[in-house]
């Protein structure tokens, strides 16, 4: 028999054995003894698991379900998909005068980018690009209002998203017209070990509300442990935890109370620095859907990077927000909607969404569940699409090179050999993507811990040895 083709046949056997030795492990390590713990590993080549331990269970994916969201969002919208935000007119617009006798109106389609910090390399604002946009069109004065109109999507917040996220920024509240990432930043001093940070200011700032902290922030340590709560469309804010001392200008990020408004007044001081008259109290939001009878007339559409380019930065820097936007997408302005189209989906390409329940897009709630069988088995789904397994593969970070994969691997085999979706909530944390091994074989694989009795970082070291078997093989 020749040797390649021996190790052809051995390799499942083998590699099964080699995994096996470690989930042994897991069974008698007194920091797992009551977790709940299941991987599964497919090759994509032959679609068939070679090795799997409790592959069938539920477990949290924490932001491993980015995968199945982003995944779903390539095949159904495509990876050029772009996001329309229109700058419409009620009443008349007389071009002679350039008068417009109604309401100028920001109309959002849900795009995450506007002013976001990813796609923002300077201090350029969106609205000022608007603003002269409008002016060559012979705008020279608004009677009406200026609308920041966010009626697309559905105003609500996952209702498994806990009270200590949601005014966080990586809990923000999707919004049809999201702007500056629908985050703000608390800016502040500290100083000696043990005494109470200073906030100095927050940017931006509104024109018309004043965002109020309430803050009990100490000086200690050496890691950003403030977090925010409170009504996440509220002006009031609470800070408490601590914050390294002796620093200036530490930024603690919290969730905009109003991004469509805070778009609207921005675009307000673009047009007013370029000449165009308006009236300051006439600027508002409305998140409430309109009558749809009043005819709306499109000045200019503003169209957003491709779906590709926005689902690279949802998965590389695991953006909540950016996930539950375009699951929103996906819904037509509708979660429920999202993740029923998202299952679909799945169930269309053949997988069995019995092993899958889906509360959020991004994996931030707990009451998410899934089974690492039907993650690897996604993955090999997306792998054998040419149509978009390039663009998706793409957004994945590599191991010891970039994102939250970054220290995983280095200098090892898999260094450079894995890509995968990290995910990471209290006590549950996880794995998936692909590897290619030392021996030539491409896998796709997830893994799942959950309920561990150990630190998460702990809980990582303990996952990185299984991945570095994985890619030794």
């Amino acid at each position: 028999m020749p040797k390649l083709f021996y190790l052809f046949l051995v390799l499942p056997f083998f590699l099964k054995a080699q995994l096996s030795s470690i989930a042994k492990n897991w069974e008698v390590d007194k920091d797992l003894k009551s977790a709940a713990i299941g991987y599964c590993v497919v090759d994509v080549n032959t679609t068939s698991v070679i090795a799997e331990y409790n592959s069938h269970n539920y477990l949290i994916p924490a932001s491993t379900q980015k995968v199945i969201t982003t995944g779903a969002a390539l095949g159904l919208l495509n990876a050029n998909y772009r996001f329309e935000t229109r700058l419409c007119y009620t009443g008349m617009f007389d071009k002679n005068t350039g008068i417009l006798n109604g309401d100028l109106i920001i109309y959002g389609h849900g795009d995450p980018t506007l002013q976001s910090e990813n796609f923002t390399k300077d201090s350029t604002q969106v609205t000022d690009k608007w603003a002269s946009i409008l002016k060559e069109k012979g705008l020279k004065e608004i009677k009406g209002k200026i609308i920041g109109d966010a009626t697309y999507f559905d105003r609500n917040i996952p209702a498994n998203w806990i009270w200590a996220d949601i005014n966080n920024y990586f809990g923000v509240a999707p919004c049809a017209l999201s702007f500056y990432d629908n985050k703000f930043k608390i800016i502040y001093t500290s100083k000696e070990v043990n005494s109470k940070a200073i906030v100095e200011k927050t940017y931006p700032s509104y024109l018309s509300n004043t965002i109020t902290i309430n803050s009990n922030v100490i000086c200690k340590g050496t890691e950003d442990d403030a977090f925010v709560t409170g009504d996440p469309f509220s002006y009031t804010k609470d800070v408490n935890g601590k914050i390294p001392p002796n620093k200036t200008n530490f930024e603690v990020e919290a969730a905009l109370p109003d991004p469509a408004l805070l778009c609207a007044e921005k675009l307000f001081l673009s047009l007013t620095k370029n000449g165009i008259k308006c009236n300051q109290k006439l600027i508002q939001s409305n998140y409430k859907k309109t009558d749809s009878t009043i005819t709306k007339t499109t000045f200019y559409s503003h169209y957003s990077p491709s779906l590709e380019k926005i689902i690279f930065y949802t998965n590389l820097k695991s953006n909540n927000h950016y996930c539950e936007t375009i699951l929103r997408a996906i819904g037509k302005g509708s979660m429920y909607l999202g993740i029923d189209a998202v299952k679909n989906y799945w169930q269309k390409q053949g997988l069995d969404v019995s092993e899958l329940f889906m509360v959020d897009g991004s994996g931030l709630s707990r009451a998410n569940t899934v089974s690492t069988n039907f993650q690897a088995a996604l993955l090999c789904k997306i792998y054998r699409d040419s149509s978009f397994y390039k663009s998706f593969n793409a957004s994945l970070p590599v191991a010891g090179k970039s994102g939250s994969m970054s220290n995983i691997g280095k200098g090892t085999f898999l260094e450079n050999n894995m890509r995968a979706k990290t995910g990471y909530i209290n006590r549950a944390r996880g794995y998936c993507g692909y590897v290619k091994t030392k021996s030539g074989k491409d896998l796709s694989f997830s893994i799942l811990f959950n309920n561990y009795n150990c630190s998460a970082k702990e809980a990582k070291t303990k996952i990185e040895k299984f991945l570095i078997e994985l890619a030794e093989l």
